[in-house]
């Protein structure tokens, strides 16, 4: 077995949150000892994959060395994480190498869990099947998109937790409106969905389901993909009856876009930190565990019980290192999360609804617009702001916002 190695603080995961974790706290106290566990090369903006999907953002551009994006003062651990060990504050790696901490963050993200549908794996990337939740797919998606000219386009979304909830239906609008655009008539659109709503925030749902009629997408509520046959174009769903009770029913497709169903890694669903939906369980507000105080976690593992979104670890960010810090200092810990996250909603190509919100379902809007309408202001937001937001002010662990506040 390799030496074991110390750090102040260990943060496993060197996406969105860990980097901006890690960014944030050397801002504040350079002197930390701060290792981040990130085994992957390449660093990617994955809200812009939707828009790598409809044809209008290079691959390229969501895409950057790991060693160019994480902190220059933080360690980098090129391994991936195997096993947590809260009792003894220490994390095992595959190369059999234990790091041992004083405080640990815990954001791996999700993985993709493509085996749970079955033949799914042995489809994807050709016949038309597609996905934009891995950036090798991403441009099959555009391609797929761009070359139909008849039939049958399926989008599919699991009933699991998911990365930015509303993705897959962002792609149903951009597929839907070049396809207008192009005047291509003989295409039939379907929206078919696990959840029992198009969008977890009610008072966004009536205008979402505007932009699906507008561009004739039927929705399919409570309808779970579960095969996939790629020789007969077939994608079979589980479906939910209004009684409770299950049917699979068949649907054939020309063109099938697949969300899959996402899972915590393993080394956090079968660590004691999970909690029952297999999450790394944390307080709500404080991002604390409850059961070891010197662990936190934030982003797509956690079990925060909000939209998994880069606008959600955006705002959770400063409220870790600011609790971790006090906890490091053995001070009260006073910085409170309040849910907010958010999605723009990609309704065609030039206009995006910008959902945001809090706990609650309260809707927040960061400015004084009308936040349930299409917005050109938004598409360029999504398209040019963010993504330079993203790379040069928030994964440097800058902490200047603007506030939200709930609509009056």
């Amino acid at each position: 077995m390799s030496q074991a190695r110390h750090h102040d603080i260990v943060i496993i995961g060197g996406g969105t949150a860990g980097t901006t974790v890690a960014a944030s706290l050397l801002r504040q106290r350079p002197q930390l000892n701060i290792a981040v566990i990130e085994p992957t090369d390449t660093h990617y903006y994955q809200p812009a994959f939707t828009l790598v999907g409809g044809g209008t953002y290079n691959l390229e551009d969501t895409a950057r060395p790991q060693a160019k994006t994480l902190p220059a003062n933080a360690t980098w651990i090129h391994q991936a994480v195997t096993q947590l060990h809260p009792q003894e504050q220490r994390v095992s790696l595959d190369n059999g190498t234990d790091v041992h901490y004083k405080a640990l963050v815990v954001a791996p993200g999700m993985e993709l869990n493509w085996e749970a549908i079955e033949g799914l794996p042995e489809a994807l990337g050709r016949g038309g099947v597609c996905s934009n939740y891995e950036p090798a797919l991403a441009r099959y998606t555009w391609q797929c998109i761009d070359e139909l000219k008849a039939g049958r386009a399926l989008f599919t979304q699991p009933s699991t937790p998911i990365k930015c909830a509303g993705a897959p239906q962002k792609i149903a609008y951009l597929a839907a409106h070049q396809w207008q655009k192009r005047q291509s008539n003989q295409i039939q659109s379907q929206f078919l969905t696990g959840m029992g709503a198009m969008f977890s925030v009610p008072d966004f749902v009536p205008h979402l389901q505007n932009v699906a009629a507008d561009y004739g997408i039927g929705v399919n509520l409570k309808h779970d993909l579960i095969r996939v046959d790629g020789e007969r174009h077939i994608a079979t769903f589980k479906v939910t009856q209004a009684d409770g009770e299950t049917k699979e029913v068949e649907e054939s497709y020309d063109l099938l876009h697949v969300t899959p169903p996402q899972r915590a890694p393993s080394f956090v669903r079968e660590s004691t930190l999970a909690n029952e939906g297999s999450w790394l369980k944390v307080d709500d507000h404080s991002l604390q565990n409850p059961d070891h105080p010197e662990i936190f976690s934030l982003g797509d593992a956690s079990s925060l019980p909000t939209s998994k979104t880069a606008a959600a670890v955006r705002k959770q960010a400063p409220v870790l290192v600011k609790n971790l810090l006090a906890q490091l200092d053995g001070k009260p810990l006073t910085a409170k999360y309040d849910g907010y996250t958010s999605c723009p909603l990609v309704t065609g190509y030039g206009e995006v609804i910008l959902a945001e919100f809090i706990y609650g379902g309260t809707v927040t809007p960061t400015l004084p617009l009308n936040p349930f309408k299409r917005s050109r202001f938004y598409w360029w937001v999504k398209k040019y702001a963010l993504p330079a937001f993203y790379w040069r002010y928030m994964l440097k662990g800058k902490e200047g916002d603007i506030a939200h506040k709930a609509r009056g």
